[in-house]
């Protein structure tokens, strides 16, 4: 191995992953925001375009908002504000 390679640096592969600054959780930052299920322009984007939940590590929220945006989600898909499942091709 090579020395650089025992350090953790990068090759020219790109052997390790960067690790760059983590988001700020947006509800923490702005206290106006509030998280409500029936406020689905808000929700949509924590959704994927196949209508999966986004990660923790890719939207910046906190766990405590995290856990509030999947509430929220999950209870406007019962009451069809929000789709489970994204249908056609």
């Amino acid at each position: 191995m090579k020395d650089k390679e025992k350090d953790g640096e990068m090759g020219e592969d790109g052997g390790k992953r960067k690790m760059g600054r983590r988001k700020a959780c947006k509800f923490c930052a702005d206290d106006k925001i509030k998280i409500d299920y029936k406020d689905a322009s808000l929700l949509k984007y924590f959704i994927t375009d196949r209508g999966k939940l986004v990660p923790r590590r890719l939207s910046g929220n906190c766990a405590k908002h995290q856990r509030a945006i999947t509430v929220a989600v999950n209870r406007a898909r019962v009451i069809a504000l929000m789709p489970y499942a994204v249908t056609g091709t």
